[in-house]
């Protein structure tokens, strides 16, 4: 998962008033800053939300499973047609202005920063054979950038639904996640999985999403968190986003390297059973614990599913915090900060808790009582405080829809 980056050289912006600050509902932003940039009401709003994976982590490329939920935290796209193959898009977090057009969106790496995602939008869209309608876009976001929160699939997913409604495109809810990660992996060069666009663009409000990243089937997984008298605190790490995009494309190498050896289509296709045979194979120690990671975290999903299923949420916290495990000792992606921020939490009481995203800074969940939050909460705050870290930042999350118009 990447975050676009701020701030990008922007275009000249269209002749009219300088657009509000960034206050208020996130939908109204949305609309006031395209009524102030284009002197006209939009012709409508999409959401998509950010969201956090449950669990399953590093696991979606390696075709196996993954358990995310949609956030209520949404970027929201205010738009409108505008004539000719033409694109112009305002962002309230940089103020600027970008315009481009076909010859722009006829190749990847034309359009750069933060706009290329919209672009990468147009241009998958337009190679997928639809005729995308020019238009006027204004962004507002209240999803965090650099945080693991899948901001820039949000981002994409929203710009999304408003084209397919613009064009009256005939495009199913269950084929725009495969759009959504082509315009990321081919046009923006982030070799993202399909789990982020997924979560975004099919979850639903109060379930989680088992998504088996082979096949792309679904199933909507109840989860009441409320019901069960607990909640999901998301502890945003605010450690600098190292997620460089090196480091994460060698896991995902090493990942494809041990598939190779395994004589496998991929790592999912190592039973949980199989493991210690598999290992014996490989005689790299790094790759033996890549693939050791995979495998049980896959295993991890499974179980979590079952115990969902079953109603038994409060269960799941030990497979969290083995999954945080995991990440640390055996994948390599997390850093101090999202560490002392699980180890504090299991301290105070959390029933589990895990990083979330794809590593090297970002957001850790915490399963924690309903009326333990706060104390929680603070208590991380005090072991940040203690080691020096930049102040936590911190949320209850809610299982929320995915894509939609306002």
């Amino acid at each position: 998962m990447t975050d676009p980056a701020l701030p990008v050289p922007a275009a000249p912006p269209p002749a009219a008033s300088a657009a509000p600050p960034p206050v208020g509902d996130v939908a109204d932003r949305a609309a006031a800053g395209f009524r102030h940039r284009y002197g006209a009401p939009a012709a409508g709003r999409w959401a998509a939300p950010g969201r956090v994976n449950l669990i399953g982590e590093h696991t979606d490329y390696n075709d196996g499973f993954v358990l995310p939920f949609a956030l209520p935290l949404r970027t929201v796209v205010a738009a409108a047609p505008q004539d000719g193959d033409r694109w112009t898009v305002w962002s309230e977090l940089s103020d600027a202005v970008v315009e481009f057009g076909a010859d722009e969106v006829a190749a990847p790496g034309r359009v750069d920063g933060w706009a290329a995602y919209v672009a990468g939008v147009v241009w998958a869209l337009r190679e997928a054979g639809h005729a995308v309608p020019g238009a006027r876009l204004a962004i507002a976001s209240d999803v965090p950038l650099g945080s693991g929160l899948s901001s820039s699939a949000a981002l994409e997913a929203a710009v999304l639904a408003a084209l397919v409604d613009l064009g009256g495109l005939d495009l199913p809810a269950e084929a725009r996640p495969r759009v959504a990660q082509r315009a990321e992996n081919a046009y923006v060069g982030a070799p993202t999985g399909i789990m982020d666009q997924s979560a975004v663009i099919r979850c639903r409000a109060g379930h989680a999403l088992f998504l088996d990243c082979r096949t792309e089937a679904v199933e909507h997984i109840p989860f009441d968190l409320a019901a069960a008298g607990l909640a999901m605190l998301v502890i945003d790490s605010r450690a600098p986003h190292r997620h460089a995009d090196g480091e994460y494309a060698s896991r995902r190498t090493a990942c494809e390297k041990a598939a190779g050896l395994l004589g496998v289509p991929a790592l999912r296709d190592v039973a949980a059973v199989d493991l210690d045979d598999a290992l014996a194979r490989l005689d790299d120690d790094e790759i033996r614990r890549r693939v050791r990671h995979v495998v049980t975290e896959d295993q991890r999903v499974l179980d979590t599913v079952a115990l969902l299923r079953a109603g038994r949420v409060g269960d799941i916290g030990p497979l969290l915090t083995a999954s945080h495990a995991s990440m640390r000792d055996d994948f390599e992606i997390t850093v101090p900060e999202v560490d002392t921020a699980v180890e504090a939490a299991l301290a105070a009481g959390a029933y589990g808790a895990r990083m979330t995203g794809g590593g090297f800074g970002g957001c850790v969940l915490a399963l924690v009582d309903a009326d333990r939050a706060d104390t929680v909460a603070d208590a991380v705050a005090a072991e940040y405080a203690e080691r020096g870290f930049r102040a936590p930042g911190f949320h209850l999350a809610t299982p929320a829809p995915g894509a939609h118009r306002l």
